[in-house]
C-alpha cells in the first residue's frame, strides 16, 4: 500500500523537526513492503506537484507543527487552494490522517489541535483516518543525530501499526501521545530542579549560536513605548 506524506512545516528540510519525525514513521511504514512519496509544502515551487499527488492518492497523511494551538498558516493556505475530492461511484473515498506534533509535553496541549484536524477531511470529501500526536518535540533538529534517532523511534513502531490498521486507533494515539496531563508531584520536581534546566538551555543554546540572554525582551520597549 502507498502512502502520501505530506510534511506540513514552513521550516526548510534541515530544520524541521517534522521532516526528522516523518523519516522515521516512514521507515516504520514500510518494514513490510509498503512505499512513501513525501513532499514539503516548504518547497513552494513544488506545490503544484504536490497537489496532483494529492489527487491521484487514496491513502494521505499531514504532518505538522502545532503553531500556536493551530495548524502553520502554509498548511492552511495550501488547503485553501484545493477542492473536495470527487469519487467514482463504488469507489471508496480517501483517507486523510494527520501526524500532530508540538513541543509542550503535555498531550492535553495538543488536543485543540486534533479537534480542528478532524473536521479538515469532511471539507474535502474524504474520510477520517485520525490523528497521531506527540509532545516535547522541540529541539530534535538541534540535537546529535544519535540522540534525535532515539528520540524519534517511537514513530518507527507507530508507523508499522499504520501500516497494519490502516489508519490511528484513539486508545492506541492516547497511550502514545502520554501523559496527558502531569502529576502534582512531577510539577513540584519540575519546579525544584528549574534552574539547573535554565542552566542546561542556556549552555545549550549557547552551543547552537544564540549569543543573547534567553529571558531578552527586545521588543518589549517598542510594543509599550507612549506616543
Amino acid at each position: 500500500m502507498n502512502l502520501l506524506i505530506i510534511n506540513c512545516s514552513p521550516r526548510v528540510k534541515a530544520k524541521s523537526n517534522t521532516n526528522i519525525i516523518v523519516r522515521a514513521f516512514a521507515d516504520g511504514y514500510t518494514k513490510q513492503g509498503n512505499t512513501v512519496e513525501i513532499y514539503n509544502l516548504s518547497e513552494l515551487g513544488k506545490w503544484d506537484e504536490i497537489r496532483v499527488a494529492f489527487y491521484n492518492h487514496e491513502n494521505i497523511l499531514m504532518a505538522l507543527p502545532l503553531f500556536v494551538e493551530s495548524i502553520p498558516g502554509i498548511m492552511l493556505e495550501f488547503l485553501e487552494t484545493l477542492s473536495p475530492k470527487s469519487n467514482s461511484e463504488g469507489q471508496p473515498k480517501t483517507k486523510l490522517s494527520f501526524l500532530l506534533q508540538g513541543g509542550f509535553s503535555e498531550a492535553s496541549q495538543l488536543r485543540c489541535g486534533e479537534r480542528y484536524l478532524e473536521q479538515i477531511p469532511g471539507f474535502l470529501n474524504c474520510e477520517y483516518g485520525g490523528t497521531l500526536i506527540k509532545g516535547s518535540m522541540f529541539i530534535i533538529h538541534m540535537l546529535p543525530e544519535t540522540s534525535s534517532k532515539q528520540m524519534v523511534s517511537p514513530f518507527i513502531e507507530m508507523g508499522e501499526v499504520f501500516a497494519i490498521d490502516g489508519k490511528f486507533d484513539k486508545e492506541k494515539v492516547n497511550k502514545f501521545a502520554a501523559p496527558e496531563y502531569y502529576s502534582k508531584r512531577f510539577i513540584l520536581l519540575h519546579t525544584l530542579l528549574s534552574p539547573l534546566n535554565k542552566l542546561f538551555f542556556a549552555i545549550f543554546f549557547k552551543k547552537n549560536g544564540c549569543l543573547g540572554s534567553l529571558t531578552a525582551q527586545p521588543y518589549k520597549k517598542m510594543c509599550f513605548q507612549k506616543d
